[in-house]
């Protein structure tokens, strides 16, 4: 378990995480907080297919009864279209949901699927869903195998990991997206704070990207942070030998209310979201399989501590 936390300290943490997406540009200006619009979405998207299953209507033929395609009702079930207050009206009217309260919820639903989210205000292409996914999480689990994640890492590390990009980003481009990274960060320390459950492959604390120094502080950086209650920090060794995730890194993301979660899996083929029941329910146990082979939280932050002090004998 991680070691009780000093309230002092984590009002410091809290001042200082919000302020770090702020070191880059001054006068930055964001949009105001939001409810996920992309969570939202989600939300409504869930109660449409449940109404629509419940009346014992396929896809086609509500989409027929609606007027609607059926590419626009199925994107509206996914999350992935914005509905609008006609569309609701005219879903409400045919599945017969004639409670007002439930009827004044799905409307706001779709208002706020319309809103925008500080993250819009960046030019963050199909990662801007993500970006909306993550901002309304209540617990968020993540495998690495190479990389930090990106909550994690520091604004020179998240710089490097970005001038390794193929294209590569302009300067401006390159600030902008290393901008982003921090701003994320401040979910760590918002009230309520998210859940932050990380399993790191060793390899993550010994691949140098930076230089030396950048991977020091990385690595104190991680020390830290794994002080905070609501992050936890472990590494798999390399003498823990095979584990059932030596050939993917995952993100699993859950959420308050009824919006269901899912995995999402990134690479070059682009990304990938799996919202079946049966794929999340694998990579939570695969997660409990690789939190088992993992060193535990105070064995593993010593394992960082040494790979730190390595980095720092390079630097001499």
């Amino acid at each position: 378990m991680n070691q009780p936390y000093d309230p002092e300290d984590w009002d410091h943490w809290s001042r200082a995480m919000s302020n770090n997406a702020k070191l880059l540009r001054k006068d930055a200006t964001f949009v105001p907080e939001v409810r996920s619009p992309t969570v939202r979405r989600r939300e409504l998207g869930a109660l449409l297919r449940k109404l629509r299953t419940d009346k014992g209507f396929t896809v086609e033929q509500a989409a027929e009864q609606l007027m609607f395609s059926m590419s626009k009702l199925s994107r509206m079930e996914t999350g992935h279209g914005v509905a609008t207050p006609r569309d609701i009206r005219d879903v409400c009217s045919l599945y017969e949901v004639t409670d007002e309260a439930e009827r004044k919820r799905m409307m706001n639903l779709a208002v706020e699927g319309r809103q925008a989210g500080w993250w819009q205000s960046y030019d963050l292409n199909q990662f801007a869903d993500y970006v909306g996914l993550e901002a309304d999480a209540v617990s968020v689990k993540n495998y690495q195998s190479i990389l930090i994640p990106g909550l994690l890492q520091t604004p020179d590390y998240a710089r490097a990991v970005n001038e390794a990009v193929i294209p590569q980003p302009d300067p401006e481009r390159l600030e902008e997206q290393t901008e982003v990274r921090l701003r994320r960060q401040e979910r760590l320390t918002q009230d309520p704070p998210l859940r932050f459950g990380v399993i790191l492959d060793e390899a993550a604390l010994h691949r140098v990207i930076g230089g030396p120094a950048v991977m020091e502080a990385q690595l104190w950086h991680l020390v830290e942070l794994s002080q905070l209650p609501n992050v936890t920090l472990q590494v798999i060794p390399f003498s823990a030998g095979a584990h059932p995730a030596m050939d993917s890194t995952f993100i699993i993301l859950e959420f308050a209310d009824a919006v269901p979660g899912l995995v999402y899996v990134e690479g070059l083929v682009g990304w990938v979201y799996m919202e079946r029941s049966r794929d999340i329910e694998r990579y939570m146990q695969v997660f409990e399989r690789l939190c088992d082979v993992a060193l535990p939280p105070r064995n593993s932050i010593e394992h960082i501590e040494k790979a730190a002090s390595r980095h720092k004998a390079q630097q001499s």
